[in-house]
């Protein structure tokens, strides 16, 4: 069998041979015999109700207590890959028990460079239950590899098939085969399927949109990680090297990127930002949520002659404007969009904001450079195989497919006007602006950097959100937010253009007292 064409035939079977041909095993033990060309079912095993699952990383809370489900592990296409290395895709899948069963299936993103089968649990953005809980039928995947040495481990791309398979292989044909176990297992197929990732996982959404339009009815994109070779340059090059142009030097000449802007520096600019741009929802409360019409401009900081104190260097004022507007080649075209200037960029810590960015940057350490050759540095930054660039969504939307993207309005290591640029680009390909609007949705996330944390309520139902949307028909005008740091505060995610602007009457920490303008 042709591997390429494993999730067509696998559908195609299912649908060819109903429900008699599933022969309604019923029993997660059975699975474990269950014979797939090409696929290995290692282990089927119940978990009892109330299992609690330890925490994903140190300091994250434990996951449960879960229902009772069957868990099903697995691998496709097994085999040994270059310099003698095991590769196959591994999977997992957990099917409730039949009474539970919401009778959809949900699938899971991954993030990074993948490499780890996560808990089939459906947690991210689906509200304060997640999928497996509120009865959906899980899979999760590490598109083809193992992971050697934490989450951005991408040795495997020397072998060409792994590589295809993190591409954009693998979640399709883990859908399939999850698919036809689900048929099993339940003795009918799945009603409805979807797709729920952020970064990679978001990339994957889309991927899955463009490449495989038949497969999920709904899918949920955030923060994607587009075109990740671009992000890369401007986040570890473009911006730090604008910054070093105004960074003091040591004695040595190499400029020191955090020491550009001084704690002081950072709070002046923060203070003139919020006040020009907080309240133009009708309320001050730490959050800018019209970032398209934030009209704040940094030269207003910029010292005067003879001035020193209540203002910014000029030289470091233009740096800022300069990193943050992107960067572009020798012929002034945009190779990669800017940032936006929001609440959470000038956060710190292990993965700081864009306005915070020390010497040590993102991911390893920053060029000491003071100029930049933008024309050589992207000529080969972009990927086809891994970009989701498609437009061309014809199929995915004619069958009733519905997509939602989201991002975080200070996400530090992509774009959110990437995402929005590539949302809007859909217009031209699918009859318009409003005739995308009718089956997908962009949702700007004020304050939250990747994929949450941040001055941001980043805590949303976007599952229930495309549910609704697939099998009820309710077009997604806006979705509710709640987040930890703004304790017992709401506000609505409008869909873009639109965004939340208090009605001047009621808490104005309750979302019901807030419309989309």
């Amino acid at each position: 069998m042709i591997r390429f064409k494993l999730p067509l035939l696998l559908m195609a079977a299912i649908c060819a041979s109903g429900v008699a041909g599933a022969q309604a095993a019923n029993s997660c033990a059975d699975l474990g015999n269950l014979k797939i060309e090409g696929v290995e079912i290692t282990k089927a095993a119940m978990i009892p109700a109330g299992t609690t699952l330890p925490p994903a990383f140190p300091g994250s809370p434990s996951i449960g207590p879960l229902p009772a489900h069957c868990r099903v592990d697995g691998v496709i296409n097994r085999r040994k890959g270059a310099g003698g290395e095991e590769f196959g895709i591994g999977f997992a899948l957990a099917l409730p028990e039949a009474a539970a069963w919401n009778g959809d299936f949900m699938m899971q993103g991954g993030g990074g460079g993948n490499g780890v089968v996560s808990y089939p649990l459906g947690g991210s953005f689906s509200g304060d239950k997640p999928a497996l809980v509120r009865g959906f039928a899980v899979a999760s995947t590490d598109t083809g590899h193992k992971s050697k040495t934490g989450p951005f481990d991408f040795s495997f791309m020397r072998d060409q098939q792994a590589y295809l398979d993190f591409a954009f292989l693998a979640n399709a044909e883990v859908a399939g085969v999850a698919k036809r176990i689900i048929a099993q297992y339940y003795a009918k197929p799945a009603a409805y399927s979807y797709f729920v990732g952020c970064s990679t996982g978001g990339r994957e959404g889309m991927i899955l949109s463009q490449r495989y339009p038949t497969v999920f009815n709904g899918i949920v994109s955030g923060d994607p990680a587009m075109r990740t070779g671009l992000s890369d340059y401007a986040i570890n090059h473009w911006i730090p090297v604008a910054y070093n142009q105004a960074a003091p030097k040591d004695a040595t000449g190499k400029p020191l990127t955090d020491k550009f802007l001084t704690e002081a520096d950072r709070k002046l600019f923060m203070d003139a930002l919020m006040k020009r741009c907080d309240a133009k929802d009708g309320v001050a409360d730490g959050m800018i949520s019209d970032p398209m019409g934030c009209d704040f401009d940094p030269a207003v900081l910029a010292c005067k002659s003879g001035q020193s104190d209540g203002c910014i260097a000029p030289e470091k004022v233009a740096a800022i404007k300069k990193a943050f507007a992107g960067p572009k080649n020798s012929y002034g075209t945009q190779v990669y969009p800017g940032f936006l200037y929001d609440a959470g960029i000038a956060e710190t810590g292990m993965i700081p904001g864009l306005l915070a960015l020390g010497a040590r940057g993102i991911f390893g350490s920053y060029p000491t450079a003071t100029e930049i050759d933008v024309d050589k540095e992207t000529l080969h930054a972009s990927d086809p195989l891994v970009e989701p660039a498609s437009t061309n969504l014809t199929t995915f939307s004619a069958r009733g497919g519905k997509l939602l993207f989201f991002h975080g309005d200070s996400d530090p290591w992509f774009s959110p006007l990437d995402t929005l640029g590539y949302y809007q680009s859909l217009a031209a390909t699918n009859g318009g602006a409003e005739k995308v609007a009718e089956w997908s949705r962009m949702f700007l996330v004020p304050g939250m950097r990747h994929c949450g944390g941040g001055p941001a309520l980043d805590q949303f139902d976007m599952l229930g959100t495309v549910v609704n949307w697939v099998e009820k028909g309710t077009t997604p005008e806006s979705v509710i937010a709640t987040g930890k740091a703004f304790p017992g505060r709401s506000r609505p995610l409008c869909a873009y253009p639109k965004h939340a602007q208090y009605s001047g009457h009621g808490d104005p920490n309750d979302a019901h007292n807030f419309t989309c303008q």
